[in-house]
């Protein structure tokens, strides 16, 4: 039996489970808000055209508007000034899209401390237990952080300090886009950056590390609870926008069903 005639018995079967990591996308989704003199990204509208009526009496459809970089997500290499010459997400390879995973959880540590960071430690740790990086795989960062999704205010958890939200420090960033077989990192909240990111040295070094890589983010993921630490397949499904540095994205696992 071929892989794919194996892969579609097993789903029929239910012995391997399609998870969807994609965040509802509607007015309610959180944004990302920067401070004066930035210009922001618009959240999502929907404009009704016709709903079964006299602007249409068989069909109902909609226009959109909406940022890039609004709910879950894909970052394409171009947009950071690091990957200015790089892919835009028109150009990303498919094959590059779908990948192994690995859900690296530290719920537990960002419950007690939101402005946790992933370190290099923190991955060799995961690597000894359980086995070497993927190539061209994802590492999805598993914080907790999804269960604020339908909250502003909770999700960017701001103060007079600025954003508090995890990510990852400035070396794990850069050892990550420089030294490590992988193609992507996945989170939960509003960027791949923590959110105290614009401080550190150089700032937001996640976004500049790995774009300037050429790798990629993928960001407000859902349900990376119920995946496996390793063992699941990704699929990132972002628009063919021509010359766009990013889109909103379906993103899917596929994981065993144990």
């Amino acid at each position: 039996m071929s892989t794919l005639a194996a892969l579609i018995q097993d789903l029929a079967a239910g012995a391997v489970e399609v998870v969807d990591l994609t965040q509802p996308l509607s007015e309610q989704t959180p944004v990302l808000v920067l401070p004066e003199p930035f210009v922001n990204t618009p959240g999502w509208r929907m404009h009704e055209l016709s709903r079964f009526d006299d602007r249409g009496p068989a069909w109902y459809w909609n226009s959109f508007e909406g940022g890039e970089h609004v709910g879950t997500h894909f970052d394409a290499p171009i947009h950071w000034v690091t990957g200015k010459d790089g892919q835009d997400v028109s150009q990303v390879p498919a094959n590059r899209l779908i990948g192994p995973a690995i859900v690296i959880d530290k719920s537990a540590e960002v419950a007690g401390d939101p402005d946790y960071l992933l370190t290099v430690e923190d991955v060799e740790a995961f690597v000894e237990e359980h086995g070497p990086l993927p190539e061209a795989g994802w590492l999805l960062y598993r914080t907790g952080w999804d269960t604020r999704a339908h909250d502003q205010d909770a999700f960017l958890n701001a103060d007079d300090s600025g954003p508090h939200t995890p990510g990852f420090s400035t070396e794990c960033a850069q050892w990550l886009a420089e030294e490590s077989p992988l193609i992507g990192v996945g989170v939960e909240t509003v960027g791949t950056d923590a959110g105290a990111a614009h401080s550190f040295d150089p700032p937001f070094p996640c976004h500049g590390f790995m774009l300037g890589s050429g790798k990629y983010g993928l960001t407000q993921l859902a349900n990376l609870a119920t995946l496996p630490p390793t063992g699941s397949v990704l699929v990132a499904a972002p628009l063919k926008i021509v010359e766009g540095s990013g889109s909103p994205a379906r993103v899917l696992a596929l994981k065993p069903v144990s």
